[in-house]
């Protein structure tokens, strides 16, 4: 039997009408739950003549749903996207913004500590550098040594992490004290578990420097240094990506500090997150060797591969973070022949599609024109999300725990079914 429709609208109520099944499933509730929002006030019903259930006002319920997708922490309408309230980023018209400040203007003014301790605690402490103990560097280190030469740079930031935690014996303390404790001690931890590219280690100065020791075998001038610790700035957070997610639904569980960021390096090495950036720098040596974007593009779209690089889901113009990054690499005179590569590729694609160079394209100018290895964006990009880990982390433990469950809609055989031969 087809579900009922009210589409025919009483005289002066011109509204579409749903059936309590069609309610329900739109607010992603049982049918008892519709009635018990009516008991609260939150909804009107009206009786079907002659029958025995109940219609909803359409745009009510489709009211109601949007606001319980904003307001649910872990909630899940029909169709709808998880909702968290955060106060830490903004990402509107083109622009992002790190607790109501524009990001690039943070990221052009402040160090990449700096913006940190702006994001977790909303005041600036000018001059800060992250320092770490020598035992928490020395276990994180002697567990990075331990692995497969050809161990990818997350997986080296995750073992690290995880050996660093295992040092801590406060690491279950998740007052913010501790935690904000834990973060200034883990980042710098992590890079100064990396093996240096060139040279004796480097574990003192500004971070942004400590990492380039660790990402290039060339001596950095002063335009290289501050084009690293900007992209560090730029990188810091981009609201709930799906390494953030899991962060917050490990931290939801109450897991540790170290435990909530080796969720998000886990889910960071995808090619669609923080892997991204090495696919753009290989794209971009391919036109440097090729000369033209024109053979390259024609290539990949033929291998029915996306451009990495281009594009971004919640900016229909320009990246912000690569705007800025690119303003900077243009100051750099060594990178002019990647910035004409990538210049070409946007210029090349955008006959197939009209898409705006994203932070991606921008990181890899900057890793392939600094002597990196492709797998360098991918480094930066996991050691400067992290500070955007701990404070949603941070912002996490404050809520009520093990909010961030969503109901799974099981769609499989109707139970009971007779146990299996």
């Amino acid at each position: 039997m087809t579900p009922m429709r009210d589409h025919e609208p009483h005289p002066g109520h011109p509204e579409r009408r749903l059936t309590t099944k069609e309610a329900a499933e739109l607010l992603g509730v049982k049918p008892e739950t519709v009635y018990a929002y009516v008991s609260r006030g939150q909804l009107s019903s009206r009786r079907v003549p002659g029958g025995r259930g109940s219609t909803f006002d359409a745009a009510e319920v489709e009211a109601l749903a949007r606001r319980n997708r904003r307001e649910s922490a872990g909630g899940s309408g029909a169709g709808g996207e998880l909702s968290v309230r955060t106060r830490i980023t903004l990402i509107e018209k083109d622009s992002y913004y790190f607790r109501g400040v524009d990001a690039t203007e943070l990221a052009a003014r402040h160090s990449y500590e700096e913006i940190a301790e702006w994001l977790w605690t909303g005041r600036m402490r000018r001059g800060v550098e992250f320092t770490a103990p020598e035992a928490s560097v020395a276990v994180a280190r002697r567990a990075v040594e331990s692995l497969p030469e050809h161990t990818g740079p997350t997986d080296r930031l995750r073992v690290a992490a995880i050996a660093a935690a295992a040092e801590d014996p406060l690491r279950f303390d998740l007052s913010e004290e501790a935690v904000l404790g834990t973060a200034r001690i883990l980042i710098p931890t992590l890079v100064a578990a990396l093996a240096p590219a060139y040279g004796p280690r480097r574990d003192t100065g500004p971070l942004a420097h400590r990492l380039w020791n660790r990402l290039s075998g060339r001596e950095p001038d002063e335009a290289s240094l501050r084009a690293l610790d900007t992209a560090l700035g730029l990188l810091v957070d981009h609201d709930l990506a799906a390494s953030t997610l899991a962060v917050r639904v490990a931290a939801s569980a109450r897991a540790h500090a170290y435990a909530a960021i080796s969720a998000g390096l886990g889910v960071i090495e995808g090619p669609l997150h923080g892997a991204a950036s090495g696919l753009a720098h290989r794209l971009l040596h391919e036109v440097l060797d090729e000369g033209n974007a024109g053979p390259v593009i024609a290539e990949e779209l033929r291998a029915g591969r996306r451009i990495p690089g281009l594009g971004h889901r919640l900016y229909a113009g320009e990246d912000p973070r690569a705007r800025a990054l690119f303003s900077l690499l243009e100051q750099i005179p060594r990178a002019e022949p990647a910035l004409a590569a990538a210049r070409d590729i946007v210029a090349t694609a955008a006959r197939h599609a009209p898409l705006h160079a994203n932070v991606d394209l921008a990181l890899a100018v900057f890793t392939a024109s600094s002597g990196m290895l492709p797998t360098a964006g991918e480094t930066i990009f996991a050691v400067a999300r992290t500070a955007g880990w701990i404070a949603h982390a941070l912002e996490e433990y404050g809520e009520r725990p093990l909010r961030m469950r969503p109901s799974g809609q099981y769609v499989g055989p109707k139970p009971p079914r007779p146990l299996p031969e």
